[in-house]
């Protein structure tokens, strides 16, 4: 059969009411074309659905079965309804954001404290990884957008674009501080203990490669797990670490660390905003894309 929508809308309303007065009300309608549509109804289906009387209509035995199933449609409908209307107006919704912990740092964070007061009844779910991590999340749908920092390798699949670049420092604590006056080079740097993200991390990657072209092997004597981790692996003296001089921006970030002076400085990293390709963002998502670009370099 193929029945119009709005024979089953009408129908609904009619039965939720028992009225087809206050149905045509709740319709918009009048009461002549909410009957005309029903006894089509009743025709396209070959059976009698309501039983009229003073009092108004009453469901037949056949009416009742239909009705469970469309109420069900419809209150499914409904909320469907009323769910896209909040998401809408930004008043619900859910973000899956995959982000690795520098590019949260150096760029996300003073977007989500913003992003937050906007719009509260948004929820933020923010998944902490390294760059690929965040890039095979994206890849499998399991995030929706990606923030990330260079060296990063984006699949055709998906989308990315430059934001901001940063720059890195090599920093120590007080045991090493006498380096503090001295202009280093990545040599003698190598012959310190040294505090890097663990080897499967981008961040590692960049500093092995920037090691490796001036011939020299990357070998740090302690890897950290979260780039949080390295400032205070500095304070304690376990050896020089590279951290984003925004992390020294920070509160009490230059707490007992000396920045050093290198011969060569850091190349700067870029952090990335990367999403699927051709894939519809939700509304709540693509504003918060905005405010992300909005902080883009020209």
């Amino acid at each position: 059969m193929n029945i119009s929508y709005d024979y089953y809308r009408v129908f609904y309303y009619v039965a939720k009411c028992r009225s087809i007065t206050q149905a045509a009300a709740l319709l918009l309608n009048n009461q002549p074309n909410v009957t005309r549509t029903i006894k089509s109804l009743e025709s396209e289906l070959g059976c009698t659905l309501f039983v009229r009387s003073r009092q108004g209509v009453w469901l037949t035995p056949e009416g009742e079965k239909l009705f469970e199933h469309v109420r069900i449609a419809f209150e499914h409908i409904e909320a469907g309804e009323e769910e896209l209307a909040l998401e809408k107006s930004l008043q619900r919704g859910t973000i899956y954001i995959g982000a690795s912990e520098v590019a949260l740092h150096c760029l996300l964070l003073p977007i989500l404290k913003e992003y937050r007061k906007r719009y509260p009844g948004i929820h933020i779910r923010v998944s902490n990884h390294s760059t690929p991590q965040a890039i095979a999340a994206l890849k499998n749908g399991l995030v929706d957008i990606a923030v990330v920092t260079t060296p990063v390798t984006i699949p055709k699949s998906l989308t990315s674009t430059a934001i901001m670049q940063f720059q890195e420092m090599a920093v120590c604590g007080s045991a090493f501080s006498f380096l503090e006056e001295r202009e280093l080079s990545l040599e003698e740097l190598a012959g310190f203990p040294l505090i890097c993200l663990g080897e499967h991390t981008k961040t590692y990657e960049f500093y092995s490669e920037l090691f490796l072209q001036q011939g020299i092997a990357f070998l740090p004597s302690v890897e950290a797990a979260t780039a949080d981790q390295i400032l205070p692996l500095v304070r304690n003296d376990l050896g020089i670490g590279f951290v984003p001089e925004s992390f020294l921006e920070q509160p009490g970030g230059t707490d007992a660390v000396y920045p050093l002076k290198l011969k060569s400085p850091i190349p700067p990293r870029t952090v990335c905003f990367v999403k699927r390709t051709g894939f519809a963002l939700s509304i709540a998502a693509r504003k918060l894309e905005e405010m992300i670009k909005a902080q883009k370099a020209d």
